[in-house]
């Protein structure tokens, strides 16, 4: 009888899963496995809660996969060496993945693709991670994108492959399975505090509330920080939902909502379209001419910053959710990163490693494509002046009756609304009405934001005028 072996990395489900079918259709026996390798787990984008997150799917799947007849493996160790002595034990003689587009991804690719043709196995990658096929989407002169909205234009136009059921049967070879760990077993820590939910039934789950009932109102509401976002992000980073499967069950449904939120699975494309042909961006800026930009030492700031204690609501808000749930709404997420660069001047690549430690969605291409867009030294570009996020602003506009600051900042609660973006201003008698003490309850800004902006501004522009 033949087999194949599917590794799984970031396609943990059984609906949508093109590697899986291929498997299944090309070998009598499939045996599912995942390698624990400790250069992710303990490696430069390190997250305990995220591995939790990982495990968590794991356990699941592997039951999924047992009540159709199968079984998943998991081992620990480098892939190469796993897969190369998992296909000598099963006489697999092919292996068959998800393909992926962050640097590290491709690399172990290559270093697997060759130990397994020295070994005489055959390594088949397959689409399932993005909604189109990302390395196809360029330009009439053959190039990759830098600018969203021509991407998206093109993306909309792009070929779909058909949406896959899950399997029904499998048969796997007598192996033994090998115990999923706990992250602390792992020698990992977790932080959050209330994360949110992992596994194929909870991101099925929720994708079907959100198409039945958030999405319709989608256009209104996806910049009104208290609304209730798709909360899917996690899921498609882990593989636990197809993109794809998702874009397809959206398009289904009428109205602009669904084809507003079809445009942000695009950004999700789009990020991975330029670390695919951009593999640098992972350390260094997009735009080169800022790669002399200099950056500030300020450890009280940053301090300040990660325990969400800045005094500006609306940041310390989006940090505590962060720390809490291990997610954060995307209007936050621009803001908090542009306090950081641009009114603290911290580099954006250390606010990038702490999201990457704390985020269950945190994805290399999609988390580094975000900071560098506020950064302003990324691809999308626009002048560094226009994106530089007033937090108090920001706030007022877009959670103007104060449900989000006040669910994430409890010390502000009795704080009248006029005063919730700028508690500062309340005078004595009203700090001590609303239960509020200004530098004793609740942090004095820790810095004047008009002042830095204008910081910031000198700093951008010395720098693009050297370059020019």
């Amino acid at each position: 009888m033949s087999t194949s072996i599917l590794w799984l990395r970031r396609d943990l489900r059984v609906h949508d899963h093109p590697g899986l079918v291929a498997a299944l259709t090309d070998s009598d026996l499939v045996l599912p496995v995942f390698v624990l390798d400790s250069a992710v787990y303990q490696g430069r984008w390190a997250s305990a809660d995220r591995t939790h997150s990982l495990l968590t799917a794991l356990s699941e799947l592997r039951s999924d996969f047992e009540s159709i007849g199968g079984r998943l493996v998991l081992r620990q160790g480098d892939p190469e060496r796993v897969l190369v002595q998992l296909a000598e034990q099963v006489g697999a003689l092919t292996v068959h993945a998800t393909s992926d587009a962050a640097p590290f991804a491709l690399e172990r690719d290559a270093r697997v693709g060759e130990a397994l043709e020295q070994a005489g196995v055959s390594f088949e990658r397959h689409p399932g991670t993005y909604c189109a096929d990302i390395s196809k989407i360029l330009t009439q002169q053959q190039k990759p994108y830098a600018v969203f909205s021509p991407f998206w234009r093109n993306w909309a136009e792009q070929p779909r492959r058909v949406v896959l059921p899950a399997p029904k049967a499998m048969l796997s070879p007598e192996i033994e399975d090998g115990a999923i760990p706990s992250v602390e077993e792992l020698g990992l820590t977790r932080l959050l505090t209330d994360p949110l939910a992992a596994g194929e039934r909870a991101a099925r789950s929720q994708m079907k509330a959100w198409l039945s009932g958030g999405v319709d109102s989608y256009v209104e509401d996806h910049d009104q920080i208290a609304k209730p976002s798709s909360m899917l992000s996690h899921h498609l980073h882990i593989g636990s939902l197809s993109a794809l499967e998702l874009e397809a069950r959206a398009a289904t449904v009428p109205g602009p909502g669904s084809a507003a939120f079809r445009r942000q699975l695009a950004w999700r494309d789009f990020y991975a379209h330029v670390m695919l042909f951009s593999p640098r961006n992972v350390r260094e800026p997009f735009q080169k001419r800022f790669a002399n930009l200099k950056w500030l030492e300020d450890q009280a700031g940053w301090q300040a910053w990660c325990e969400g204690q800045t005094g500006f609501p609306l940041v310390d808000a989006g940090m505590r959710e962060l720390a809490a749930t291990g997610f954060m709404d995307n209007r936050v997420r621009m803001v908090v990163a542009s306090f950081l660069t641009k009114d603290l001047h911290i580099d954006y690549r250390q606010g990038e490693q702490w999201f990457m430690r704390l985020l269950l969605d945190g994805d290399t291409t999609q988390n580094n494509g975000n900071w560098q867009w506020v950064a302003s030294l990324g691809v999308d570009p626009q002048p560094y002046f226009k994106r530089i996020f007033n937090p108090v602003l920001q706030q007022k506009k877009f959670d103007s009756d104060g449900t989000y600051v006040r669910r994430w900042v409890p010390e502000l609660s009795a704080v009248p609304d006029r005063f919730l973006a700028e508690p500062w201003l309340m005078s004595t008698e009203e700090q001590q009405a609303s239960d509020c003490l200004i530098g004793s309850d609740y942090p004095a800004p820790i810095l004047d934001h008009k002042a830095e902006r204008l910081r910031a501004v000198e700093r951008y522009r010395s720098v693009a005028d050297a370059d020019s």
